[in-house]
């Protein structure tokens, strides 16, 4: 629960979901005129939701927020990745791999261990992450985390199968539970019209069961790479809340 100008309220924050996808998830809810109205902000690459009260006493204003809070989680399920207001993306990941006693490592191509960066900005990472592999090249994927020469050779190095085996390699290597595999196009140049600058092939390993996702993003090379590294991050918080619960 959060302070408001208001009163207090809850927010759950949403990374790489468009607002219209959000309102639509909490359709029933925005529509049914609650006591405690729900609204939905942009904030940069973010949707917030909040549900806010203008009662000003704090235990009143708990109760008020408990059912309509409930109801938003299991409208978003697993959208949000934290109801606190400050809390980071990186900071909600590593407070899930703690919770779950799990280990991680990032295999990075175009984010050239942004990644790693953002995981080790957490205080407590140590506890989680104990190496990452920047493997810009085809010789680097192949030496580094034992992506197979063939698939390099038949798929390309931004590829579904090059980031699946890029995530179980790192895992296998780093003896971690998780690992975390991007490969893509960042730009401005390298792109074609089968695989455009944006492309991005994001890989999350889990306790041996791999999830590929294919992005395409836009901006700048600078923007692109941020939004793998979150998009990353985020792959990661929705697999260990799958499988761990």
């Amino acid at each position: 629960m959060i302070r408001t100008e208001k009163g207090y309220g809850q927010i759950f924050k949403i990374y790489g979901v468009s607002e219209t996808e959000v309102k639509d998830a909490l359709k029933e809810i925005l529509n049914q005129g609650s006591a405690v109205p729900v609204y939905t902000r942009r904030r940069g690459k973010e949707v917030h939701v909040l549900a806010e009260t203008a009662e000003t006493d704090e235990e009143r204003a708990k109760e008020l927020l408990r059912p309509v809070s409930r109801s938003i989680k299991k409208a978003l399920g697993d959208m949000y990745y934290t109801t606190r207001e400050n809390e980071t993306m990186e900071e909600a990941v590593v407070r899930l791999l703690v919770k779950n006693k799990l280990t991680v490592t990032t295999v990075e191509s175009c984010t050239g261990g942004m990644i790693a960066s953002k995981i080790v900005n957490v205080a407590g990472a140590s506890e989680v992450f104990n190496q990452g592999f920047v493997t810009y090249s085809n010789k680097a994927k192949r030496k580094m985390v034992g992506v197979g020469k063939n698939t390099l050779k038949k798929y390309g190095a931004v590829s579904e199968p090059t980031a699946r085996e890029m995530a179980a390699g790192g895992a296998e290597e780093a003896d971690a539970e998780a690992a975390v595999a991007v490969t893509g196009i960042a730009g401005p140049d390298g792109g074609t019209d089968e695989k455009p600058v944006g492309l991005v092939y994001i890989a999350c390993c889990l306790n041996g069961d791999v999830t590929v996702e294919e992005c395409h993003f836009h901006g700048s090379r600078t923007e692109i790479r941020e939004q793998s590294a979150m998009e990353a991050l985020d792959l990661l918080r929705r697999c260990i809340l799958k499988n761990c619960g």
